[in-house]
């Protein structure tokens, strides 16, 4: 796959819509084979490569320097789960999982209350494109958990005072997320897993042209 003729917008149409349940490739596998980029359009592919295959491994990563910037704070430390909860939330994968696993738990006790969790029906009109259909969760757009889940996280931090210190280990998150895709050779596995049908969702608004 030439990754150099992916766009970002198309890279994070990717991450959202792959299956967030995808285990983080092993330890060993993700600190081996270091080389330098040998020019821009090199550094270009192998970072948006890493990104999609060790997407994974990489919230992880952030997460947990957030979690170890938190250590003695334990509120902090809740408020980086809920952050990491909204950003999970962007995932079409978990949100569905999520409204699904909520829904069922629900009806089981009051099926009243999930038949009012269900989303709203769209009408299909005739002669009308065909539309990408939206996520609700609960019954509700996706994106009021995200906000709710966000806003909640920040009342943390700002409660424990530790904006300061979620902005410091944000940025190391990212700076070491960015320095390891930067400079993680991609193996021959990794180009062959994105090539195959995990990443079609990519290249979709091409075979339809």
């Amino acid at each position: 796959m030439d990754w150099g003729n992916v766009t970002a917008e198309d890279l994070m149409d990717a991450l959202r819509e792959v299956d967030w349940s995808t285990p983080p490739r092993p330890v060993p596998e993700f600190f081996s084979r270091f080389t330098a980029p040998r020019s821009y359009s090199k550094w270009n592919s192998r970072l948006k490569c890493n990104l999609y295959y060790y997407r994974t491994n990489y919230f992880i990563l952030i997460m947990f320097i957030l979690g170890l910037g938190f250590i003695r704070k334990p509120l902090a430390i809740i408020a980086a789960v809920l952050a990491g909860i909204s950003i999970a939330f962007l995932n079409d994968s978990f949100a569905v999982t999520f409204n699904e696993k909520v829904t069922r738990t629900v009806r089981q006790f009051s099926p009243h209350l999930a038949a009012k969790m269900r989303p709203p029906i769209t009408p299909v009109l005739r002669g009308r494109p065909s539309t990408k259909r939206a996520i609700h969760i609960c019954g509700r757009p996706r994106w009021i958990f995200v906000f709710i889940f966000a806003a909640a996280s920040c009342s943390l931090w700002l409660t424990s005072s530790s904006l300061l210190t979620v902005l410091w280990a944000l940025v190391i998150g990212l700076l070491v997320t960015l320095l390891h895709a930067s400079f993680r050779t991609p193996n021959l596995k990794a180009r062959l897993n994105t090539f195959r049908e995990e990443f079609r969702a990519v290249w979709r608004n091409y075979s339809e042209l």
